[in-house]
This record gives structure tokens, C-alpha cells and sequence, in this order.
């Protein structure tokens, strides 16, 4: 278990290594003057100097990179070109808003999958099961930033029961919620559902009815935490996915969040902001995937037999 552990971690910095430098590749490859971006365009030709040696901008691309990951072992992810903020204050000054978002979302699309996941399953193949079948695969055909759209219309701007935008508090979060929640509940719905049908057809499930156990309690005491375990892998990197930013949705409801501080760097041409951010998501990615493969060895006995 320990051998498994420590090669997981090694490989998991790996990737946030590979990804590090994926970045600095792709971002500063781009073509343009980013001298020219910090300055503006009435800049003269000896501020330009100034600003591409401060930010050795005349270094070979090798010189540079060696730079970077010199600034990363010292925890240091640079400064915005465009600020001067670092960019780690940046990026932490906005993750609370991600995270309380991010806490949101799951909160509300559980409740509604848990529940609706447990009932298809007890009743499976008749009309109700069908019809979330159908809600289900509409949720997931939804363009985020559409639907976004429509609810911040609806019922921020028309009926006026939510801020349109900004955040002013929860009640900002509500709706943003909701419009991540509309996305994942069919999906989580459907998972829940496939996992208790298996689990329903368990002989543990069978004892306990024929010991005359209510239906609630066989289906959410006994079928529902063995049902869930399969979930809490793609729960995890989900959150993490949400906690690493939620574009569309941050920007249309202007939250200040990793999502928008993510897409106001890459409209400003902020080399910095863009590899912390990038390299932010992508650390919580790992992160949450290393955490969720101890996890799910703790609650499922049968994994660390197999190990």
C-alpha cells in the first residue's frame, strides 16, 4: 500500500512538472510583444528595454524556463505584468470565491441526484425512470455559458429573486449554483442510478428485506453507501475541476474567481497570471486525484485485499 502510495505521488509530480513546462512553452511561444502589452503602444524604445530586461524577455527561451522553475522551488510564481500583483496573492485572493461556489454547486446536485439516482433504480424501466432518463441526457447536452445565460435572465433580471450579477454574499452564489448543479445532476443521477441497481441485486440487499427492514431503509441505510463509493472517484475530480476555476460561469455571473481572474490574464496577455493559473488548476487536479485514490482504498475494503 505504502510502495503504491509513493509511486502515485512520484508520477503525480511528474505531471505537475510536464504540465510546468507545457505551459511556459506554449504561453511564451505565443507571437506578440509582450514588452509592448505591459507599456502600451505610446511606450518608448528604451522603456521597452527596460521592461523586456526586467522581466528577461531577451533571454533564450532556456535561460528563461531555468528562471521559472528557479522562481517555482522558491515558491514564487511571479508578478502580473499587468498589476504587479504577485501572482500567487492573486490567485489566492480569488480561490474563496471559487471554492464557496465549487461547495455550492455539489451540495445542491447531490441532493437532487442522491435522491433521484436511488428512486430510478427501485423503479427501472417504468415511466419515471424513463423520464429522468430524458431530464438526464438534456442536462448534459446544455451549453454552460447558455444556460447561465437563461437563468441570470429568468430569474435574476426579469423576476429579480437573484443578484444578476456580482458578489454581494451566498445569495450571489445561488444562482451560479444552480446553473452548475443543472449540468451534473443527470449525470450523477444516472451513476447513482447504475451502481444501485448492481447493489440491489446483492444478497446483502435480499437479507435485509427478508428480514422485513422498511424499503427506506434497505435502499438509503443499506444499498446507498455501497452505491456511492464508485462516485466519490468522479466526485472528486470534478470538485477539482470546479475548484481549478469555472470559466463560463464565473465570467457571466462576475464572480471574482480563479475562472476570471484565468480569462482577464489570457485578454491581457499576462504570461504570469496565466501559468499560475494554469499551474494552479492543474496542481488541484493532481491533487485531488492522488486524495481521492487514498480515499477510495479506505472506504472499499476490496481494493486493499487486491493490493
Amino acid at each position: 500500500m505504502l510502495e503504491r502510495l509513493i509511486i502515485r505521488f512520484f508520477w503525480s509530480c511528474i505531471t505537475l512538472l510536464g504540465t510546468a513546462v507545457l505551459i511556459f512553452l506554449l504561453v511564451n511561444l505565443v507571437p506578440g510583444d509582450v514588452a509592448r502589452i505591459i507599456a502600451g503602444p505610446k511606450a518608448t524604445h528604451a522603456v521597452l528595454e527596460q521592461i523586456r530586461q526586467q522581466y528577461h524577455l531577451n533571454d533564450p527561451v532556456w535561460k528563461r524556463i531555468g528562471f521559472y522553475f528557479y522562481q517555482l522551488a522558491h515558491g514564487d510564481l511571479g508578478h502580473s505584468y499587468i498589476t504587479d500583483q504577485p501572482v500567487a496573492q492573486a490567485i489566492l485572493s480569488h480561490f474563496p470565491v471559487t471554492a464557496a461556489l465549487a461547495a455550492t454547486a455539489v451540495v445542491m446536485w447531490m441532493l437532487m441526484a442522491v435522491p433521484l439516482g436511488v428512486l430510478t433504480a427501485k423503479y427501472r424501466g417504468r415511466w419515471f425512470d424513463r423520464s429522468v432518463l430524458v431530464c438526464a441526457t438534456i442536462s448534459l447536452s446544455l451549453p454552460a455559458f447558455w444556460l447561465a445565460r437563461m437563468l441570470q435572465y429568468w430569474l435574476g433580471f426579469k423576476l429579480g429573486w437573484f443578484p444578476v450579477a456580482g458578489f454581494n454574499g451566498f445569495i450571489s452564489l445561488l444562482l451560479p449554483g444552480a446553473t452548475l448543479a443543472l449540468l451534473f445532476v443527470g449525470y450523477y443521477s444516472r451513476l447513482i442510478h447504475t451502481n444501485m441497481v448492481d447493489v440491489l441485486e446483492s444478497p446483502f440487499v435480499r437479507n435485509a428485506r427478508s428480514k422485513g427492514m422498511p424499503e427506506a431503509s434497505v435502499l438509503f441505510r443499506h444499498a446507498l453507501p455501497n452505491a456511492l463509493i464508485p462516485v466519490v472517484t468522479v466526485l472528486g475530480m470534478d470538485v477539482a475541476g470546479l475548484l481549478g476555476g469555472v470559466l463560463f460561469t464565473e465570467n457571466v455571473f462576475g464572480l471574482p474567481g480563479i475562472g476570471t481572474l484565468a480569462v482577464q490574464s489570457v485578454l491581457n496577455m499576462d504570461v504570469p497570471m496565466i501559468m499560475g493559473t494554469v499551474l494552479f488548476s492543474a496542481t488541484v487536479v493532481v491533487t485531488a486525484n492522488f486524495v481521492v485514490d487514498i480515499v477510495y482504498r479506505w472506504i472499499d475494503p476490496r481494493i486493499k485485499a487486491s493490493v
